[in-house]
């Protein structure tokens, strides 16, 4: 967009992540200061859309691009209200989706009433946009999916594992430090491995998103270091040496939009577990390039990490390769952007 001449905005609240968006030059920055991704407090919600019309009626974009749940809901109403066209992507479904209760029902009802006001709702994967059709939150024509948000293959490259193949493996979960990422299952099936095969490694890469109500408890991380269950790294702005260095990587998370991780490890030539899930399948084979188990089965994962394990150094090698494969075909970042850029130019088209 930036190359074509045109104006890009980000309007975001200023967090750590903030460096990012001043390394792309052209790009201008303006704050958000009532959106609380962990509130439930209407009043909040009320005061996000305010603050929301009154941005995007300052500045008056020709097309707004919503990212995750409540901008996707309450910055549609906004952007109604401020005569905007908009488009809204679902990045995952989250929380409330996977949770049954009062705050999925709430949530399915504010997507139902705010979706009527995109030109188009982008989905990371085609489960999400088939709920979303089931559950009458969208009319079909109005979803299109795209795969994840991509992942730069020059960045993520395949470098040689100069293990020995008699070394015990190496299983790593990489990931925000949240229940709902499987990271109990991934504790749980870890000691059964170890009963049999205590040599066996078992790393966790990441940081607890305290603003989740899914995110661990501090003590239950130190309890699982401190009986030796897991080796913890903490976090990281670059997996990928952890990537390298591990066997295996395992996600057994219970619903994502498109798991980046799972692409990065693929795009870097590692197997995957991971569960039979929406984000996770579209991008795992099971026994092609990983291991596919069901959701909340940590006897399950510990059976596929054995298996994993019995197979040869060559079976591994192609499983990897197999995975570095299908991320060429599937998730060159550059491919997703340029699908995103045309479903872009085509909303600016529309007529409402």
């Amino acid at each position: 967009m930036l190359d074509e001449g045109h104006e890009v905005i980000v309007m975001a609240p200023v967090d750590e992540y903030i460096s990012y968006q001043w390394k792309i030059q052209g790009v201008q920055h303006f704050p958000i200061h009532q959106l609380r991704r962990d509130s439930i407090n209407p009043v909040r919600d009320i005061k996000l859309t305010a603050e929301l019309t009154g941005l995007y009626k300052k500045h008056k974009p020709d097309l707004i691009i919503h990212y995750t749940v409540k901008p996707n809901i309450y910055g549609g109403i906004a952007a109604r209200l401020a005569g905007i066209p908009s488009i809204a992507v679902v990045t995952g479904l989250g929380y409330a989706f996977i949770h049954n209760g009062f705050v999925k029902q709430t949530t399915m009802k504010l997507y139902r009433f705010s979706s009527r006001f995109h030109r188009k709702v982008v989905f990371e994967n085609q489960d999400d946009k088939q709920l979303f059709v089931e559950e009458r939150l969208l009319n079909a024509d109005k979803g299109v999916t795209v795969k994840g948000c991509g992942v730069d293959l020059n960045y993520y490259t395949p470098v040689n594992n100069t293990k020995l193949p008699d070394t015990p493996a190496t299983f790593t979960f990489i990931g925000r430090l949240l229940y709902d990422k499987g990271i109990q299952e991934f504790i749980e099936a870890a000691r059964i491995v170890k009963e049999t095969n205590p040599e066996m490694k078992f790393w966790i890469v990441g940081e607890i998103d305290r603003d989740n109500p899914s995110a661990i408890h501090e003590g239950d991380l130190l309890k699982w270091v401190q009986d030796e269950t897991v080796e913890y790294h903490g976090a990281t702005q670059d997996v990928r040496s952890f990537i390298n260095q591990s066997d295996c990587i395992v996600l057994p998370s219970y619903r994502e939009g498109m798991s980046r991780v799972i692409m990065e490890a693929m795009a870097m030539e590692r197997p995957v577990i991971t569960t039979d899930t929406a984000g996770c399948r579209e991008a795992v084979q099971h026994q092609y390039n990983g291991l596919l188990i069901p959701v909340r089965d940590s006897k399950a994962l510990a059976k596929a990490m054995l298996q994993f394990n019995a197979l040869s150094p060559d079976a591994k090698k192609l499983m990897g390769v197999r995975g570095r494969q299908r991320a060429v075909e599937m998730f060159d970042e550059n491919e997703v952007a340029e699908v995103i850029y045309v479903i872009i130019t085509e909303s600016l088209k529309e007529k409402d």
